[in-house]
């Protein structure tokens, strides 16, 4: 392989590092970073793009951590929900294919764009720890949220924004400091089962590490400290949305 492959792999994972810390769907560069450039089958893919979202979820959340932004107390059911069905995902992912999958989340996207885009001031919110949520549901929301991210990561952090911001009644920002702590344990048990199936390679993996965790890390520090964070962290929500539309319709075509 080429090394300037490696080079570009390096840039897009950490782009998909900072994208995946602010809002979601970086898993998007990165599987076509592994399918297209680097040649791995879809499942090994799968697996291989795991090691870079473990280390950039370490590196982010270390971010947030630092700069006193990571507050776990009220997060645990959501936390355990997720992980899971995070745990029952991964272990359908080494038996199925994703391609299924990844035709509802076209349509599923389309959803996700209508509900950022109405009502923008319902994401510019602060956290709101008066409102109470029912279990019976919250379990239920975050099992499923949990069983797609184990099952191909691509867009998770998306539905799981949506999620938390509009009905767990969590800021943004708040909700992306979960998501990338909540992201990275369920991933650290993705791993060992990948491995466990000889779907990882760690060679490539090794390289996209880099790039994520840099990517991660450097977002969460300027975003911890930036007052206009959760503005910029809907605006890049939205536009990663779009972006992923365009591209899964093949809408791009039509301006070529």
């Amino acid at each position: 392989m080429e090394i300037y492959v490696y080079i570009i792999a390096i840039i897009g994972a950490a782009i998909a590092g900072a994208i995946n810390t602010m809002a979601g769907n970086g898993s998007a560069i990165t599987l076509t970073i592994l399918t297209e450039m680097l040649g791995l089958p879809a499942n090994m893919a799968n697996g291989t793009n795991r090691v870079g979202v473990f280390t950039q979820s370490l590196a982010t959340t270390y971010g947030f951590h630092r700069n006193g932004k990571l507050k776990m107390d009220r997060s645990r059911i959501y936390m355990i929900s997720t992980v899971i069905g995070a745990i029952a995902g991964v272990i359908v992912s080494t038996m199925v294919s994703n391609a299924q999958f990844k035709s509802v989340f076209r349509f599923l996207m389309v959803v996700m764009l209508f509900v950022i885009v109405i009502k923008p001031q319902k994401w510019l919110r602060e956290t709101d720890t008066s409102k109470k949520v029912n279990p019976w549901i919250v379990i239920p929301a975050y099992l499923g949220i949990g069983f797609y991210g184990g099952f191909i990561q691509m867009g998770m952090g998306v539905i799981f924004l949506a999620v938390t911001v509009l009905w767990a009644h969590f800021s943004l920002m708040d909700s992306n400091v979960m998501k990338s702590a909540i992201v990275g344990v369920y991933t650290l048990l993705a791993l060992l089962i990948f491995q466990w199936n000889g779907m990882i390679d760690w060679k490539i993996g090794g390289v996209m590490a880099i790039g994520q965790a840099t990517g991660g890390y450097l977002m969460a520090n300027y975003a911890s400290k930036y007052p206009q964070a959760n503005v910029w962290a809907h605006r890049i929500l939205v536009a990663i949305v779009i972006l992923a539309l365009v591209k899964m319709f093949n809408l791009h075509q039509y301006f070529l």
